[in-house]
C-alpha cells in the first residue's frame, strides 16, 4: 500500500503537469476539471509532546516547533459552483517530542519525564467534497472573477506512516530506527494477545474549511485547514502501558541487539533523569492514552487552474464581458 500511495502521488503530479501543458494549447469550451498543486505544513496531534496541563486532543496540544512541510497535487471536478469533488495526493512528515514540552509544574511534567519522541514519513491520498455555501446567494454564481469564496471540506482518505526514534549505542552513536518491529508495548507478543500489531496503512477522515480567491475564471488560490481523524493510536508508537525488560528478552533473545534496542526505545526516562529509569514508568504503568486516537492536520495553499478556455466569458482585452455583479 505504501508503494501504491507513492505511485499515486507521482502519477497525480505527472497528470497535473500534462494537463497544465495541454491547457495552454486548448481551444475547447471550459472544462469542469481543475488541477493544481498543494504547498503547506503538517502538525501531529497525539500522545507525544503537547503543552501545559493535561494532554488533550486537537489544537490544545499543537506544537508549532514541530511543524513539518507537506506538498502534493490535486484534481478537482466541479459539479457546479456550489459543490466539487477533489482527489489529492500528498507527502510530508510528522513528529512529536516530550522533551520540547514547556514544563510549568503541572500535569505536563509527567509527559516531559516520559521523554519519548518520534518522527514519521507521511503519504496520503484524500477524496473530499468541497461545499461553497455562498454560491447559493450570488446573483451570478458562474461569475467568479475577483471573488472570495469560503468552503467546507469533508471526505475519506488513506495514509501510510512509519514511526522512528533515535537509538543511542554504547559508543554514543545515534541512529534512527523503525519502532514497529521492536514491539515496544508488546504488540504481537503471545503474552499480550490483546495488543495486536498495528498496520502502517490506515484510513482517515479529513474535515475542515478553506477560503478560495479567484484571480479570474481559470486561476484560483485557496488556503485551507483540514484535520485528519484517524482510527489508530500508534502513529507515534505510544498507546497503552509499559512492559518489562524480561518480555523483550524472552521475545528477541537474552543478548540480542533487538532486545537492547527495544528496551531503550520503550522506556527513555533514563535519558531525562541522569541515566536512571524512573520507577513510576515501569511495567504496567501508563505509557499512553489508548482512548484518544492520534490525528494530524495540515494548513495548505492550493493553486488551481481550470482546464480549457471559455471563449464566451473570457476576461482578455476586448472580451466585452461586464464587471462581476456581486462582490464579497
Amino acid at each position: 500500500m505504501k508503494t501504491r500511495l507513492l505511485s499515486l502521488y507521482k502519477t497525480l503530479c505527472a497528470f497535473v503537469l500534462v494537463l497544465l501543458l495541454q491547457t495552454g494549447m486548448a481551444s475547447a469550451q471550459q472544462s469542469k476539471l481543475e488541477v493544481g498543486f498543494n504547498y503547506g505544513f503538517s502538525n501531529f496531534l497525539g500522545d507525544l509532546g503537547g503543552n501545559a496541563g493535561k494532554g488533550k486532543t486537537f489544537l490544545k496540544d499543537n506544537m508549532v516547533s514541530l511543524t513539518k512541510f507537506m506538498t502534493g497535487a490535486h484534481v478537482t471536478y466541479r459539479v457546479n459552483e456550489f459543490i466539487s469533488f477533489s482527489l489529492s495526493a500528498n507527502i510530508g512528515r510528522l513528529a512529536g517530542a516530550d522533551s520540547l514540552i514547556n514544563g510549568l509544574g503541572g500535569y505536563e511534567e509527567a509527559r516531559k519525564a516520559r521523554n519519548q519522541h518520534f518522527r514519521s514519513p507521511l503519504k496520503e491520498a484524500l477524496l473530499v467534497t468541497e461545499i461553497y455555501p455562498t454560491a447559493l446567494f450570488e446573483y451570478d454564481p458562474e461569475d467568479v472573477y475577483h471573488r472570495i469564496r469560503p468552503y467546507f471540506v469533508l471526505g475519506v482518505g488513506v495514509f501510510n506512516f512509519k514511526p522512528q526514534a533515535q537509538y543511542e549505542a554504547e559508543d554514543g552513536t545515534k541512529t534512527w530506527v523503525d519502532l514497529k518491529p521492536l514491539k515496544t508495548e508488546g504488540q504481537g507478543m503471545a503474552k499480550y494477545a490483546d495488543r495486536k500489531e498495528y498496520k502502517l496503512t490506515q484510513m482517515n477522515l479529513p474535515y475542515g474549511f478553506g477560503v478560495k480567491y479567484y484571480f479570474n475564471q481559470n486561476v484560483a488560490l485557496a488556503f485551507e485547514i483540514v484535520n485528519r481523524k484517524t482510527f489508530t493510536d500508534y502513529i507515534d508508537d505510544v498507546s497503552t502501558n509499559y512492559i518489562s525488560n524480561e518480555d523483550f528478552y524472552a521475545h528477541f533473545g537474552e543478548e540480542s541487539p533487538e532486545a537492547k534496542m527495544a528496551i531503550q526505545m520503550a522506556n527513555k526516562t533514563a535519558f531525562a533523569n541522569g541515566g536512571v529509569f524512573r520507577p513510576s514508568y515501569g511495567e504496567g504503568n501508563k505509557r499512553g492514552t489508548a482512548s484518544n486516537k492520534d490525528a494530524y492536520y495540515a494548513s495548505t495553499l492550493k493553486i488551481s487552474i481550470r482546464l480549457g478556455r471559455n471563449n464566451e466569458s473570457s476576461y482578455g482585452r476586448n472580451s466585452g464581458v461586464k464587471c462581476p455583479v456581486v462582490r464579497f
